[in-house]
């Protein structure tokens, strides 16, 4: 018997844009408030992932993932512009929840929907085979995809970079803080992320589309 085929991305992607599981059939709390807008980006010959947390407001309004400042700071963070930013058959943006989640009573973004991830995750990724490297994007993408790797909160997490990005599974995978504004005092704290990390992170990428160039 041969290999069961991928699941096909862009029907899965199809079908996860109709999902309305955390409004109708929530698990965890109240149902989402409001309409949802599941919001992803991919295809099956993308090489990089970008696994974030969940859309912001100005992403649900426009239906653009990272459609807003921070959206600008993980691009300069990549090195990419919003051209090869937006190829979906370069880049994958799979959130670990697809819609915008609402705010809590401080008026801050509340975490991704638990039902989203139970119910998509495993199976978009199966439709992803060709990723070379996926970048966990906060603490929820972490803690799904490092699993028991994932420990002493975040910054202890990011501080193992180097050991994370060299091991040798399929794809590597590399943790990072959010590119909010929010954490602008994270940044200037840790001041190693910017002068170590993001270098080799900027190569890493560069040195992937420019061996997909060729390919091509």
């Amino acid at each position: 018997m041969g290999m069961n085929p991928s699941p096909n991305f862009d029907d899965l992607a199809a079908q996860l844009r109709a999902c309305r599981i955390c409004r109708d059939a929530p698990r965890f709390g109240a149902a989402l408030p409001h309409e949802p807008r599941p919001i992803i980006q991919g295809s099956a010959t993308a090489r990089l992932c970008i696994a974030s947390q969940a859309p912001g407001t100005r992403a649900h309004a426009s239906g653009i993932p990272f459609d807003d400042r921070s959206g600008t700071r993980l691009r300069d963070w990549l090195g990419l512009d919003k051209t090869t930013f937006y190829d979906a058959s370069k880049v994958a943006i799979v959130p670990m929840g697809s819609c915008f989640p609402g705010h809590d009573a401080k008026g801050g973004d509340l975490g991704p929907r638990r039902e989203c991830a139970e119910a998509w995750r495993r199976p978009l990724f199966q439709a992803l085979p060709n990723l070379d490297l996926v970048l966990l994007i906060g603490q929820y993408a972490q803690a799904w995809h490092m699993g028991d790797d994932f420990r002493d909160g975040l910054t202890e997490t990011v501080r193992r970079w180097r050991s994370i990005l060299d091991n040798p599974q399929k794809p590597r995978i590399l943790p990072l803080p959010h590119p909010s504004w929010r954490n602008n005092g994270w940044l200037k704290t840790n001041s190693w992320f910017e002068a170590e990390l993001l270098p080799v992170l900027r190569s890493e990428i560069r040195t992937m589309f420019e061996l997909e160039d060729k390919e091509l």
